[in-house]
């Protein structure tokens, strides 16, 4: 079950873990929002994590449009052809663009309709606006940042996001903890505190990015001009690999923004336990991300490089690890629930949720550790995109919101029991996978020739 190719632990693991931590580090940010805002009052929490799950839409795409230059990228780099991989990049930039420039325009056009998708509370409807007129600020940085950081993956350069997500965690940490309670003399400004710790986090993660870019990458060397020169052909190329990718990401995250919604209108109690728990969650989840991101990467190298003799014991060894990975991560999140929802202010009824919320993610969370990076690292980093979007296209919008929605509305059932039928494609999912990925129909060449 386990390959003796010495090399692939060491290139795997030498990715996977400066990713987890960078994911790590990503979500600690959002974990210390959470917190922090939690402690100042409740109703900015629920406001807060209504405005979240648009960020949450809107970070799924710009993440699958790098997925997708990841992709068709490590292709190209498992045959050292780094010209390409620039021309991709340039695509990838305006389709991130793209998005971000009209999500921000609806954010400043109706800021309140926005927010009121998630909650009938007028009280929650006003904190996230206010949180809202501010990060929306942020959704351009992060298109950039995030699209450039998938550029240097393809090539197997991760530590560089690790370094700017420390740098966004401190700055983030600081300025949050100074504007939201008022510290040290600054006004005491609540939410619109965390959405200036959130941009400025943001500015210095782009920043960075570019330094990097200019004076030490030594692999992709991008120019100005790179970034203004795509390639027709290229273009049709990540557009043909690609679309189900984003679309897939797309359709991820509004189906998890319409759990919010089913939750957010069956009580107030109900959005902000969801909040506390899935924050917890999110950041141990960065185990099956991680694993998941290193995975694509390898898969798709190793296929570029054309050993495809080396992908079945690859992909035999990497389903270990994600079982592997799913007991780490269920066990954690059972431990760390206590201590961790105990730093909230919470009312006796929301922290019960919570609590039971978080037992029920250490189930479904042991099926996301497989299906997570079996699908989207094994199956769509071996070429295969389309599987994966119509695999959530039936589990998610056929099976999941439906259910949950009848669980909720028609049928009446607690809180915990709508949560529970929300993650069961979690469970069901891994039979799909496993089915998949063992058949090795997943194969494809995306590269094109000199």
């Amino acid at each position: 079950m386990f390959t003796k190719d010495k090399s692939f632990y060491k290139n795997f693991f030498s990715l996977y873990w400066v990713i987890v931590l960078q994911n790590v580090i990503v979500l600690g940010v959002g974990l210390a929002d959470n917190i922090m805002i939690g402690a100042y009052s409740e109703t900015s929490l629920a406001g807060v994590a209504a405005v979240n799950q648009i960020q949450f839409i809107y970070q799924q795409l710009i993440m699958s449009v790098g997925d997708a230059l990841v992709v068709l990228g490590s292709q190209y780099w498992g045959q050292r052809r780094t010209e390409p991989i620039k021309r991709l990049l340039s695509t990838a930039l305006f389709t991130g663009l793209g998005i971000g420039v009209i999500l921000f325009t609806v954010a400043s056009l109706t800021p309140t309709g926005v927010v009121g998708l998630f909650t009938e509370s007028e009280a929650i409807v006003s904190e996230g606006a206010s949180y809202l007129s501010l990060i929306r600020f942020t959704y351009i940085p992060f298109a950039l940042t995030q699209i450039l950081l998938a550029s240097l993956r393809a090539v197997e350069r991760v530590k560089i996001a690790f370094v700017t997500s420390v740098g966004s965690f401190v700055t983030n940490c600081a300025i949050n903890y100074v504007l939201i309670f008022g510290r040290f003399g600054a006004p005491e400004m609540g939410v619109r505190g965390a959405a200036v710790g959130t941009l400025c986090a943001r500015g210095l993660e782009l920043s960075l990015v570019i330094g990097y870019l200019i004076l030490r990458d030594d692999r992709l060397k991008l120019r100005l001009r790179d970034v203004f020169s795509p390639s027709g052909e290229l273009t049709r190329d990540f557009f043909r690999s690609g679309a189900m990718i984003i679309l897939a990401g797309g359709m991820f995250g509004c189906s998890t923004a319409l759990q919010s919604v089913i939750l957010g209108h069956m009580n107030d109690y109900a959005i902000a336990a969801n909040s506390a728990s899935t924050a917890l969650y999110q950041v141990l989840k960065v185990a099956a991300v991680g694993a998941s991101s290193a995975t694509g990467i390898i898969i798709g190298k190793t296929l570029g490089m054309g050993r495809t003799d080396k992908i079945k014991e690859y992909t035999r060894t990497l389903q270990m690890i994600f079982l592997c990975v799913g007991v780490f991560m269920s066990v954690s999140l059972f431990f760390l629930r206590t201590p961790v929802l105990s730093l909230y202010d919470l009312s006796p009824e929301t922290h019960r949720l919570a609590n039971n919320f978080i037992l029920i993610l250490c189930v479904t969370g042991f099926g996301t550790a497989y299906e997570m990076p079996v699908l989207t690292g094994i199956v769509r980093g071996g070429g295969d995109s389309s599987f994966v979007f119509w695999n959530d296209l039936v589990s998610i919008w056929m099976i999941v919101l439906p259910l949950s929605y009848c669980a909720a509305f028609v049928f009446g059932w607690p809180p915990e029991a709508v949560v529970f039928c929300l993650n069961a494609d979690q469970l069901f999912k891994c039979a799909a996978a496993a089915i998949k990925a063992n058949r090795y129909r997943w194969m494809k060449k995306l590269t094109r020739e000199s």
